[in-house]
C-alpha cells in the first residue's frame, strides 16, 4: 500500500530558483584568480550541486577556505541581478502550502546566501523547515539534512518526497527512504538525472500536484 505524501522537501539552487548563471560566473571569477584560463564552462559544470567546501577542497585543499571567501564575495555582490525563480514554482509551492502539505528546503548552500534567494523570490513564507550547510555535519547525499527537516516538520520518510536537480538530491532522498523527483530543467540534462533513477521526473513544477494527489 502506498503511503500518502504529506511532506515535500526541495533543493534550492537549480530546483526552485535559477542560480545557474550566478553560480557559473562566481566559479569562473574565483578560478580565474588562481588558475587563469584553465577552467572553461564545461569544466565548471561538475561543481554545481556539491558544497563549496567539497568542491574547492578537491581543487586545492590548502587554499580552499580562501577560495570560498572569494567565491562568496562575488556571489553576494551579483546575487540579485542574476537570480530568478523557475516558471511555475511560486504558484505550485503556494498551492501546496494552501492545501496543507508540509514543506521544507534542504540545501548544501550556506545559510546567508540561501536565505537571500528565498527572500528575493518571495518563497520564504511557504517553508517551515530550512536546512543549510551549517546545520549538518554531512551534506547530501548523506540523509542527515533530510532527516533534520523531517524532524522539524514532524513527518516520516515514507510520507515524504525529495525534489531536486542533481544526483546528490536523488541519492539523499533514496538514502533517507523517501520518494524522489528530479526536475527536467536541471542544468546537467535530464538524461543525467534519470541515470540515478528518481521515482518521478517533473516536466514542470506543477506535476507535483498530480503526484501528491495520487494521479501519477
Amino acid at each position: 500500500m502506498n503511503n500518502k505524501i504529506t511532506t515535500l522537501l526541495f533543493d534550492l539552487d537549480g530546483t526552485l530558483v535559477d542560480t545557474n548563471e550566478l553560480i557559473y560566473t562566481s566559479f569562473q571569477y574565483t578560478l580565474d584568480q588562481y588558475y587563469p584560463g584553465q577552467y572553461k564552462r564545461e569544466d565548471i559544470l561538475p561543481f554545481f550541486g556539491p558544497s563549496l567546501t567539497d568542491t574547492f577542497s578537491g581543487i586545492n585543499p590548502e587554499k580552499a577556505e580562501e577560495m570560498i571567501k572569494v567565491y562568496q564575495t562575488h556571489n553576494k555582490a551579483h546575487h540579485d541581478q542574476l537570480v530568478s525563480i523557475f516558471p511555475g514554482v511560486f504558484e505550485t509551492v503556494a498551492k501546496l502550502k494552501e492545501e496543507g502539505y508540509k514543506l521544507g528546503v534542504v540545501t548544501t548552500k550556506r545559510t546567508e546566501v540561501a536565505r537571500m534567494g528565498l527572500n528575493l523570490t518571495k518563497l520564504t513564507p511557504f517553508f517551515d523547515a530550512f536546512i543549510a550547510f551549517e546545520d549538518v555535519e554531512k551534506t547530501k547525499p548523506d540523509p542527515e539534512s533530510l532527516f533534520k527537516a523531517l524532524d522539524i516538520l514532524d513527518a516520516r520518510p515514507e510520507e515524504a518526497i525529495m525534489v531536486g536537480d542533481n544526483f546528490h538530491d536523488i541519492l539523499a532522498g533514496k538514502n533517507a527512504g523517501m520518494k524522489t523527483a528530479g526536475v527536467s530543467w536541471t542544468i546537467k540534462g535530464v538524461d543525467y538525472l534519470k541515470s540515478y533513477e528518481p521515482d518521478y521526473i517533473l516536466e514542470s513544477m506543477n506535476d507535483l500536484m498530480d503526484i501528491v494527489e495520487g494521479r501519477k
